[in-house]
């Protein structure tokens, strides 16, 4: 006769026979039916309850488990919150521009995409700030030096918010692989696009603001 299969190297053979089941199975049904009528219908009755109870205690309400409500950086889920300072002490926390359209753009000075997409940035500011567009500049203050940063912000005549992530915490948070990197934030604080590397284009700018904006 032919030899048996090998048994393929990722499927357990451990599993329990049918006859061993069946005896395992055996004393708990032999239990069940040495009770009176009444008790193994309270016990079914109790055991359909609990699991009621059980399905109703952890179940998830419509969106607790989707993208959009839990914090992660990618597209369709909800933005992580962060608290950072400007460079003169002013602290300035994600979650408290809940309502308005971001941009959390994470930049150094350094970097030569990010100095050639902050006039776009800067012009779009100017444009849509009025309507509620925000935009979070995020330095990465570790990869980078204040004194640069701050040059900088100052040669681009950047009006809008300069963060300083001078532990790497933002960075970290956000997953930072390449600079620039850019989330658009809408105003439920869901991420509805990440552009990794740059310069982005003010065309591509204006019309992911605009799109926001007009939800």
């Amino acid at each position: 006769p032919p030899p048996p299969p090998t048994p393929h190297p990722h499927i357990s053979t451990n599993c329990v026979s049918p006859t061993k089941a069946n005896r395992a199975e055996k004393p708990v049904t032999n239990l069940m039916k040495s009770l009176p009528a009444n008790t193994r219908i309270w016990l079914s009755a109790l055991v359909l309850i609990a699991g009621a109870a059980w399905i109703w205690v952890s179940r998830a309400t419509p969106g607790d488990t989707t993208a959009g409500k839990i914090p992660l950086p990618r597209q369709g889920f909800l933005a992580p919150d962060f608290s950072l300072q400007t460079a003169d002490g002013q602290d300035i926390r994600l979650s408290d521009l809940r309502g308005r359209p971001v941009l959390v753009n994470l930049w150094t000075s350094w970097c030569p995409p990010c100095r050639q997409e902050m006039p776009a940035m800067q012009q779009a500011y100017a444009d849509f700030h009025d309507q509620g567009f925000e935009i979070l500049a995020v330095n990465a203050t570790n990869q980078d030096n204040l004194p640069d940063a701050q040059q900088f912000a100052a040669d681009l005549s950047l009006t809008f918010p300069i963060l300083l992530d001078t532990q790497g915490e933002v960075s970290q948070l956000y997953q930072l692989r390449s600079l620039p990197t850019s989330f658009f934030i809408d105003r439920e604080g869901v991420i509805r696009e990440v552009v990794i590397g740059g310069p982005m284009s003010e065309a591509l700018l204006r019309i992911r603001i605009q799109e926001m904006l007009e939800e």
